[in-house]
């Protein structure tokens, strides 16, 4: 394998000196790039029109290789990724997943990577926020309960500030200045401890159905946090966020619940 790194590394600098592309098959691209990281990837499709060109294929063999590495067969394969269909997006996903060291004691990311488990805790309410947070530009994940709501089931967006875990069974994303959540259970918004009004502002709302998605489109150019459920617009949540990394947020109270979140990447239009 050192021969081939050797050779690769050659071809690199080879690529960058000569405006004259050196063209590898793509069997011999596939060998060589499947020995590769990610960062290592991203420079190789700036190498060359042919080198992205081989790369963009996001459905290709060399990102189901990369998918492998840390995504298991059924996982890559399963319902809960169906929104993401190729296996560079899977990938991305994973890596803004539910963050195992930013959470409440109380829970658990399964192995997946994608579902946190709060456990039957007593008296505790608990979080957990994504491992990437944003501070620019437009994105969108895909929140889904996979068991009852409890009293309090809060879906958002929380600075590194806000906390994760507190005594009773509280609204805390949304119980200070630094987190706005949605209550699946009233239909309330909050934030800064204080209920924002009814969302979405609709005349008898039907409230979230365990397993529906809930779509979460985060607009830092804009300022904004908006929710969509079944493919419908509800309209924007909150407006003049602050200007600081906001991450992928919720909190939970019932024992042995499970939230899955799954990120989108930027959101369509329409």
């Amino acid at each position: 394998m050192s021969f081939l790194m050797l050779l690769f590394s050659f071809v690199c600098i080879y690529n960058k000196m000569d405006d004259m592309i050196l063209r590898l098959p793509n069997n011999v691209l596939e060998v060589i790039f499947s020995y590769l990281d990610l960062a290592s990837l991203k420079n190789c499709s700036l190498v060359c029109k042919s080198w992205y060109k081989f790369l963009s294929n996001e459905s290709s063999e060399i990102w189901r290789t990369q998918c492998l590495k840390k995504l298991a067969e059924d996982v890559i394969n399963s319902d809960l990724l169906a929104s993401v269909p190729t296996y560079k997006e899977k990938l991305r996903a994973y890596y803004h997943a539910w963050n195992p060291n930013d959470c409440s004691r109380n829970v658990y990311i399964k192995p997946s990577g994608f579902t946190l488990h709060r456990n039957p805790v007593a008296q505790s309410t608990d979080g957990c926020r994504g491992k990437i947070g944003f501070t620019r530009g437009r994105h969108a994940w895909e929140v889904m309960w996979e068991g009852p709501l409890g009293t309090v089931a809060v879906v958002g967006v929380a600075t590194k500030d806000a906390a994760l875990m507190c005594h009773g069974y509280v609204a805390l994303l949304g119980s200070d200045e630094h987190s706005w959540g949605w209550n699946l259970v009233d239909n309330l918004l909050l934030h800064n401890g204080d209920a924002q009004g009814n969302y979405p502002l609709l005349n008898n709302a039907p409230k979230y159905q365990v397993g529906e998605r809930i779509r979460v489109i985060l607009d830092c150019d804009d300022n904004t946090l908006s929710f969509e459920k079944n493919y419908e617009f509800l309209g924007v949540a909150f407006r003049g966020l602050p200007d600081v990394k906001l991450y992928p947020a919720v909190t939970a109270v019932y024992g042995n619940t499970e939230v899955s979140m799954v990120y989108l990447g930027s959101p369509l239009d329409g």
